[in-house]
């Protein structure tokens, strides 16, 4: 409560300053709005749309109602507006004389005529919004494989790709050195990646679907919920109402892995009111690797379908809705190479593990934004979730089924002008899981109803402060209240403070978010307390608290960003996963301190024309109190560098080169082992590098090869006994580095318009 009240009087100081600011001075910015598809005077919003001013690369992208907010540049007048697809428009501001402004893009790209104006960054921030949110094109996607989600962020350094384990090959994030759970993954504003998705889910969205992605740090916006603590990523799929077209990317690498993926849109009438998408993915390993000769498989085999169909409506007076539905089956196989998957689990010989997952998603979302006043608007957000999830893990059985309800109202409007806006709305979470493990079950029934109020204040170019306050109450937790407040402060052209603090919450799911317990032969020991409370833990409660700079400068005229961020995480209460014992895995609710400690610097820069070279350094310094004590945190580097290059000839070559240096990462003990199944206590430091080179030809097809690990690094013996997998001391759980070495690719893209 201290921490509520010291947040609140720091609000207060910080809009009494605003509120000064705004007396004392007035910097011109422009407002408005970009749409398309204007029909009987009402258009589509262009969300993530480029405004910019005329000659420069000074700009802004739309929001999610395609509304925009640009400070005036001296000297320059001409505001261009521009989206892919679509010819840009080019507007003199001094025709409005301060009114809003409104801007319409109906007109198709010409394609026998291209005329490049500017080029387009593949990640960029925006200016002006208060929170550092980091836009990833696809553009940048395309810079590596990027088969699914866990593989879309190989060079972005805010983020972190781990393994799970030795066996399953299960990718996992962390953002601020924190786990992924503890990252809210959205699609569209929706919930995605949660709860019995934790483990697999970022397998679940292929990234060919993927038209951009949305990155911050911290906690987020109170709109979006509150189980935010480390960062929010939000999913932007390829919309149904963006053109005729079928694309198809293909995908093969040197362990037998096939993918293909299929999307495909149309308008379904004349005025292109009605628009459908079908996007199709399917997956297929089945060849044996073991290349460090353990005896088991180095990446699993499996298959892999999913599939999604979603419609778009433009119906009159500013009315939109959407509706979609998708579907997954997936398999996935391992374990040791020589074991049977259809004649050996009975025999308990050899050592297998199987996991299939059944889930089924449905979404539909309803808005408007008013024509004559495009500030104003409400939509309306519902989706639900099934999932089935039967798994087994050597002689362990791990039975899980999820039922999910989300429901989210949001209202947005002015307070006397656009320099003061609110949202307000309410919220529902409902989710009812049953686990089953040796046996024994484990369900809960969470209802989460809520509601919030977020205000901005926005005073021209120079300050921007959005508070958010959200009131929630949980059928298990009981009540509780989730403050954020965000400032954005600019005392420079081209440069820009911002500051972030909020709370979040979240329940712990034991089993899914710790693989180690199947795939090891530790004992398990479950917190001891309340029994009424899921596995007897607390909720997870966490705050945050960031500071980040953003400065560029023009050199040789062209653009170097350099980017400061430090963020802490400090958690009240955290299931706490022990491995300290290596005979045992501990869980326990948190006595002590835990926190999390993030610094990172990054330069981008345009060496020369269509080169651009990304540089990036972090430190991390993750804490938790153990029952031995307060220790660094397991299995994750505290130094990483990082290096992207990327390249573009005139004739459609692209190049792109990648070098991550990972330092070293304490490993729990292993002293009580016999010796030839000990570890160190640090791994060592170790390099990864990858590389990608595509050729883009006049018929829109892409032809792209490329290699992951080409320096072929392999973490020696990443199975602990792996010959005895059913005696005491097998365990997969500790792995620090690579598993599979090199691995070259190759796939293409085709486009039919």
């Amino acid at each position: 409560m201290k921490k509520i009240n010291f947040l609140i009087i720091i609000l207060i100081f910080c809009a009494g300053m605003l509120q000064a600011q705004e007396i004392n001075t007035q910097t011109p910015t422009y407002k408005g709005v970009v749409v398309t598809n204007v029909i009987d005077g009402f258009g589509e919003p262009v969300i993530a749309g480029s405004v910019y001013w005329a000659g420069t690369t000074t700009g802004v992208f739309t929001d999610e109602n395609g509304l925009f907010e640009i400070p005036a540049r001296a000297g320059n007048n001409l505001l261009v507006a521009g989206y892919v697809g679509l010819v840009p428009d080019t507007i003199n501001v001094e025709e409005y004389e301060g009114e809003f402004i409104s801007i319409e893009l109906n007109q198709p790209v010409a394609l026998n005529t291209v005329e490049v104006v500017s080029r387009n960054k593949s990640t960029a921030i925006s200016w002006v919004s208060p929170i550092k949110v980091e836009k990833i094109s696809t553009k940048e996607l395309q810079k590596a494989a990027c088969c699914n989600l866990a593989e879309s962020f190989e060079t972005t350094p805010s983020v972190d790709i781990t393994f799970s384990d030795a066996i399953t090959g299960t990718r996992q994030i962390q953002m601020l050195g924190l786990s992924g759970p503890n990252t809210q993954i959205m699609r569209e504003n929706m919930p995605d990646v949660r709860a019995l998705s934790s483990l697999n889910g970022l397998l679940f969205t292929p990234g060919h679907w993927v038209k951009g992605i949305q990155l911050n740090k911290g906690t987020g916006s109170v709109t979006n919920g509150y189980e935010s603590v480390a960062g929010q990523i939000n999913v932007e799929l390829f919309q149904s109402c963006e053109g005729r077209e079928v694309s198809v990317n293909g995908y093969t690498n040197q362990a037998g892995r096939m993918e293909l993926n299929l999307l495909g849109r149309n308008f379904l009438d004349k005025e292109e009111k009605y628009s459908t998408g079908i996007l199709l993915h399917g997956k297929y390993q089945n060849i044996k690797f073991d290349n460090n000769n353990d005896g088991f498989l180095d990446s699993p085999l499996g298959h892999t379908l999913i599939g999604a169909n979603r419609w778009k409506f433009l119906l009159k007076n500013g009315w939109r809705t959407q509706v979609g539905v998708k579907g997954t089956l997936f398999n996935n196989r391992s374990g040791q190479e020589d074991f049977d998957f259809r004649e050996d689990w009975l025999k308990n010989e050899k050592w297998g593990m199987e996991n299939e997952v059944r889930r089924l998603e449905g979404w539909w979302k309803m808005g408007r934004v008013f024509a004559d006043a495009p500030w104003k608007s409400f939509g309306i957000q519902m989706s639900g979730v099934f999932h089935d999830q039967d798994s087994r893990y050597g002689l362990k059985n791990f039975n899980a089924l999820q039922q999910s309800l989300y429901g989210n109202f949001i209202y947005k409007n002015i307070i006397g002008n656009t320099n003061h806006e609110y949202k307000t709305g309410a919220s529902i979470v409902y989710d009812n899981i049953s686990e089953n493990y040796e046996d024994n079950n484990f369900s809960r029934e969470e209802i989460v109803p809520g509601a919030f109020f977020e205000y901005s204040y926005l005073n021209g170019e120079k300050l921007t402060l959005v508070t958010g306050l959200r009131l929630d109450y949980h059928n298990i937790y009981g009540a509780f209240l989730t403050p954020r407040a965000h400032l954005r402060y600019a005392p420079w052209e081209k440069g820009v403070f911002r500051v972030s603090a909020g709370r979040g919450q979240r329940t712990p799911n034991l089993f899914i978010e710790n693989n180690a317990i199947f795939v090891s032969n530790r004992q398990l020991e479950l917190p001891e307390g309340n029994s009424d409370l899921p596995y007897g833990a607390k909720a997870e409660v966490a705050w945050n608290f960031g500071i980040n700079y953003v400065q560029e400068w023009s050199v040789r005229n062209r653009d170097l960003v350099l980017s400061l961020d430090y963020f802490h995480t400090r958690f009240e209460n955290q299931l706490v996963a022990d491995f300290e014992d290596v005979r045992k895995i501990r869980f326990y609710n948190l006595e002590g301190p835990s926190f999390s400690n993030s610094f990172q610097v990054q330069a981008d820069y345009e060496l020369f024309p269509k080169f651009d070279v990304r540089l990036a350094y972090r430190l991390f310094d993750v804490q938790i109190s153990y029952l031995d004590g307060l220790k660094e945190k397991p299995l994750l580097a505290r130094h990483r560098s990082f290096i992207n290059l990327a390249y573009e000839t005139e004739s459609q070559w692209k190049f792109d080169w990648t070098l991550n240096r990972q330092g070293r990462k304490r490993i729990p003990s292993t002293i009580s082992n016999p010796e030839s199944y000990q570890m160190e206590e640090y791994s060592p430091a170790y390099y990864l590098m990858s590389a990608q080179v595509t050729k883009s030809f006049k018929n829109n097809f892409e032809l792209y090869i490329g290699g992951e690990n080409l320096l072929n690094y392999i973490q020696k013996d990443p199975i602990l006994a792996a010959d005895q997998p059913f005696g005491e001391h097998f365990d997969s759980s500790l792995i620090w580095g690579p598993v599979f070495g090199r691995n070259v690719y190759l796939g293409f893209r085709y486009k039919i318009n």
